[in-house]
């Protein structure tokens, strides 16, 4: 599938990786890379020699294109900026802020910088930023979430910029990327379905408990401190929305999650961890190794575009 995405980004399929906290490293993101898609490091709140490390670890694995995520509210974003730049990384995809402080730095090295955006708005102002694409993420993603729906969001992002966009938000299979195309985006951007790759270094409780989920298994928390969040619902997502029903502060219920997602991916404690996952979880039913997984949902969008 060919389209002014998969051109911008040189791969073969216009599918991207998200940039999962703790899930998007260096194993996922080349497997993804050398399956045609582009795979994607999640700098998250990670240390900026770590993001170096990664960098260089993915590097020995693929020849191909791949991207970091670099989430704008970390500390360490200035210092992960630079290091992208002296990498050499092509793409970057951005989050939780705008990144017009680095934007000419990036663009005079020639990297393709792609923001997340949950708003028309958003998208209008990143595309004035000097964006390459945008990323329209509606809230059936998992992690942090706007207050749009996929559905309603792409198309009106599509019709109010120049630039590509690429559809994120409850897309697992062909048919979501073929609902993307005809709303409009020329890409994809999946997580939840990731999740599960053989390659994704994620404990097997959690892999399990992603495709074991049921189309009402994801509830959203943080709703009441502006931070929303879309996890699969355990003891941990009920004793926080419980507590926030109660007028907990905003502080005490970070206290209640500090260190859950790493409990989750890493640990593999699917009852007090933070199991960050889309309602399209209900839609992954099987491991694949990221090829089987890029492939088949490529056939599927392509035997129903034609």
């Amino acid at each position: 599938m060919k389209t002014r995405v998969s051109e911008l980004l040189g791969v073969t399929y216009p599918v991207i990786q998200g940039g999962m906290a703790w899930v998007a490293e260096y194993h996922l993101a080349a497997a993804v890379s050398n399956a045609g898609g582009l795979g994607v490091i999640g700098a998250a709140s990670a240390p900026a020699e770590v993001v170096r490390e990664q960098i260089r670890e993915t590097k020995k694995r693929t020849d191909k294109p791949f991207g970091v995520n670099v989430m704008l509210l970390n500390p360490n974003a200035p210092e992960v900026a630079k290091i992208v730049i002296e990498e050499g990384v092509k793409v970057v995809t951005t989050g939780a802020g705008s990144p017009a402080q680095f934007m000419d730095a990036w663009k005079a090295a020639g990297v393709t910088v792609i923001p997340v955006v949950a708003s028309v708005a958003m998208a209008k102002l990143m595309q004035r930023a000097g964006a390459d694409a945008v990323v329209a993420e509606g809230m059936e993603s998992g992690g942090h979430i706007g207050a749009q729906t996929t559905m309603t969001l792409v198309p009106q992002v599509a019709d109010a910029v120049d630039i590509p966009v690429i559809a994120a938000g409850g897309i697992a299979d062909g048919r979501g990327i073929a609902a993307a195309v005809m709303l409009g985006a020329e890409g994809v951007q999946l997580g939840t379905r990731f999740l599960v790759a053989e390659e994704a270094v994620v404990h097997d409780n959690y892999k399990e408990r992603v495709i074991k989920a049921k189309d009402i298994d994801s509830e959203v928390t943080g709703t009441g401190t502006g931070h929303p969040i879309r996890v699969l619902r355990n003891k941990m997502s009920r004793e926080y929305l419980k507590m926030e029903r109660a007028g907990a502060s905003f502080e005490e219920l970070e206290r209640l999650t500090l260190g859950s997602l790493r409990k989750a991916v890493i640990d593999g404690d699917v009852v007090n961890g933070s199991l960050m996952a889309g309602q399209s979880a209900g839609l992954v039913k099987k491991r694949q190794t990221c090829r089987e997984m890029i492939e088949e949902m490529m056939r599927e969008a392509d035997a129903l575009l034609h």
